[in-house]
């Protein structure tokens, strides 16, 4: 299974960026995407998930700021990122989880300048 992420780089404090991933198993009414984001030294933390039985989760850190969405027939997952704040630098990873098991792409770098 290969995850591929995509739409990340350097954006200035407020500007937008969307990110892009790309699965390689399709996407069951159960399968439950996430984006994560990871700095240096810290543990990598859950931004946003979907699914058909949660819905959308956010962290409260970018409530109203970011979009997840997915596009089950291309097998995609986006992260719109609206309003970028320095503290959003980080990577940027999407996650799938199907038939519990769960599956990770390489990541996105994400820097945001003040």
């Amino acid at each position: 299974v290969q995850l591929q992420a995509s739409g990340g780089g350097l954006v200035q404090a407020g500007g937008s960026l969307r990110l892009s991933c790309v699965s390689s198993l399709s996407f069951l009414s159960s399968t439950t995407m996430a984006w994560f984001r990871q700095t240096p030294g810290n543990e990598r933390e859950r931004v946003a998930l979907i699914s058909s039985s949660r819905g959308t989760v956010y962290a409260d850190s970018v409530k109203g700021r970011f979009v997840i969405s997915r596009d089950s027939a291309k097998k995609t997952v986006y992260l719109q990122m609206n309003s970028l704040k320095p503290e959003d630098t980080a990577v940027y990873y999407c996650q799938q989880l199907r038939g519990g098991y769960e599956y990770w792409g390489r990541g996105t770098q994400v820097t945001v300048s003040s």
